[in-house]
């Protein structure tokens, strides 16, 4: 028997199977223009063996509703939806309200919490926004950041401030050296990248005086990769860190 594990973010969906404790290899598309004949048959496939789907979804309730019927279509149970909550799988969640804290979040701080039993993380997802989160080695989630990602900084200013709009257009890259880009273009592109850098390394040391030592710093996301370089402070990279939370609230949620 297994569990299908479906991370539905944004504009992409992620998904593998779980048999018994093996995480099998995860699988990656965009779903935009996705019916229910899509999801049954690229996402959940055969039925056979399969006891139960498990979802986290951070894209609303459209494609939740798609994925439903396209269990449907495939003869599959309906998924179920994991939602954020107080306390699961040994992490306590430090918000006020849990319910206003993504269900993504939450999966990842568990999947850290788990592959380091008894340590301190520092949970970093580079997405179209960059979410920071610290959990003791109690499993005590205390508290997080969000701040726009590199991608969402530059788009930020060439959107609303014209004369950089119309300097970052056309003409060299310019990259240059380390931090010091030499065009507008490539000057917006390494700050936003430099300036997310630093928000980690920054984490990371006020997370020393929190918790009392250095956290783990595990970071996941799409913008992950092209992050963990500019970052000083040593840094896992683990691009199915929700899955391998799925995975871990399959059995202990």
């Amino acid at each position: 028997m297994s569990v299908l594990l479906v991370d539905i973010g944004n504009s992409r969906i992620k998904w593998a199977r779980l048999n018994g404790e093996r995480l099998g290899k995860a699988k990656a598309a965009e779903y935009a223009g996705w019916g229910p004949r899509d999801f049954a048959d690229r996402v959940i496939g055969s039925r056979q063996g399969l006891e139960r789907i498990l979802v986290s979804n951070v894209a609303g309730d459209d494609v939740r509703i798609a994925l439903d019927a396209g269990a449907l279509v495939a003869g599959a149970r309906t998924p179920q939806l994991v939602a954020s909550q107080r306390k699961a799988c040994g992490v306590t969640l430090g918000y006020i309200d849990p319910w206003r804290f993504g269900v993504d979040r939450m999966l990842a701080m568990i999947a850290a919490h788990w592959r380091f039993t008894g340590k301190p993380v520092c949970v970093v997802a580079v997405g179209t926004a960059m979410t920071i989160d610290l959990v003791g080695a109690d499993g005590l989630h205390r508290g997080g950041a969000i701040i726009p990602a590199p991608t969402l900084m530059v788009s930020s200013l060439l959107d609303g401030t014209s004369g950089i709009r119309q300097r970052a257009q056309g003409g060299a890259r310019g990259r240059g050296q380390a931090l010091f880009g030499k065009s507008t273009r490539a000057a917006v592109e390494q700050g936003a990248r430099y300036a997310a850098a630093a928000a980690v390394d920054r984490a990371v040391n006020e997370a020393r005086a929190v918790v009392g030592q250095t956290p783990k710093l595990v970071m996941t996301g799409g913008g992950a990769p092209g992050l963990a370089p500019l970052i000083r402070s040593a840094a896992l990279l683990v691009p199915d860190l929700v899955l391998e939370g799925l995975a871990a609230w399959s059995v202990g949620a």
